[in-house]
């Protein structure tokens, strides 16, 4: 078959030619576009996902100190409940009359509640003082003294507590 093509159809051939390179070329630059834009939404992501790994991370590293600092302090408070306990037991089996109680002062504040000096030597060792190194204190006042030992006497009288050695009375000029 033999087919006779004519001047206006070769024209109207490269005319569509050419509609078509540029259509072509359209959809390529479209194509082009939204690919880039999906590689900037992949770089974007991939972004924050990185940064929420590193701060999931860090948290988590935050949480096992908090957990240990909780864990410590729940011990600590379990031997202190202990201690109280025993104290209570101790202090309910006996007539408190006349019986001496050891507070720990650190400088000046009272720091912790012992039934006997003894026991109040032996535990200051694990607060950094020498259980050999204790001096009397003299004159001095409480609060210039890191650590020091009170002893206290129930008074029945009162309901309460006192010292158990006054301090000597120092005369104020003549008087006395």
């Amino acid at each position: 078959m033999i087919r006779i093509v004519t001047q206006s159809r070769i024209e109207q051939l490269e005319h569509d030619f050419r509609d078509a390179c540029e259509l072509a070329r359209e959809t390529s630059g479209a194509a082009n576009e939204a690919f880039g834009r999906h590689v900037r939404e992949l770089y974007t992501a991939t972004d924050r996902a990185e940064r929420a790994e590193a701060t999931t991370s860090e948290v988590g590293q935050l949480l096992a100190r908090a957990m240990e600092e909780l864990s410590a302090a729940q011990q600590e408070l379990l031997l202190k409940d202990i201690e109280i306990r025993r104290l209570r037991a101790e202090l309910e089996g006996d007539s408190m009359e006349g019986r001496t109680l050891t507070v720990l002062l650190h400088y000046g504040e009272p720091h912790t509640v012992y039934a006997s000096r003894e026991d109040a030597y032996a535990d200051t060792a694990t607060h950094g003082a020498s259980p050999d190194g204790w001096v009397p204190s003299g004159e001095r006042p409480a609060a210039e003294c890191k650590w020091r030992c009170e002893a206290f006497i129930y008074n029945a009288a009162s309901n309460g507590f006192r010292r158990a050695y006054a301090p000597v009375p120092k005369p104020i000029g003549e008087a006395a």
